[in-house]
């Protein structure tokens, strides 16, 4: 059995700087896999996992039908560990909310490159949306102490 993170240790690392990977139903085709897609994503623990896209993308469409997602997020640095959340979309925003939008931006991107960005893609508030997944089901991964045993 894989050695798991805490409680803490879970959020802790979910509330880090990673790029999420979002996989959600993909009711397209009969015995379709998920739609796996990687998102910049807001995390603070305890509360919910918010990301945003645009609204007419088949990613919006697909997570409004299915109603749950999915997010992995892991360390490729070893010792690796990952932390994957599935849990209902609670809550969509539609235009997309400039405050996450700000957020999202300032925590994968330099402040000036922050700023600029979200100057250029500023048009993006129209047109995309904000989903809320509350985190349900963890599944976690800490290599840490494993790799130990071989040092």
């Amino acid at each position: 059995m894989l050695p798991t993170l805490s409680r803490t240790e879970r959020e802790r690392f979910l509330a880090g700087v990673h790029v999420g990977v979002l996989g959600v139903t993909d009711d397209r085709a009969t015995g379709a896999a998920p739609l796996l897609v990687p998102v910049w994503y807001v995390y603070e623990p305890g509360g919910e996992v918010i990301w945003q896209t645009a609204r007419d993308s088949v990613k919006a469409r697909l997570v409004r039908g299915a109603g749950r997602v999915s997010l992995c997020v892991q360390d490729e640095r070893a010792p690796y560990r990952y932390v994957s959340v599935e849990g209902p979309v609670v809550g969509e925003r539609d235009p997309a909310d400039a405050a996450a939008r700000a957020a999202a931006a300032r925590r994968y991107l330099p402040a000036q490159d922050a700023a600029a960005y979200l100057e250029a893609t500023r048009a993006q508030l129209t047109d995309d949306v904000t989903f809320r997944m509350r985190p349900e089901r963890w599944r976690t991964a800490d290599f840490s102490s494993f790799a130990a045993t071989f040092g």
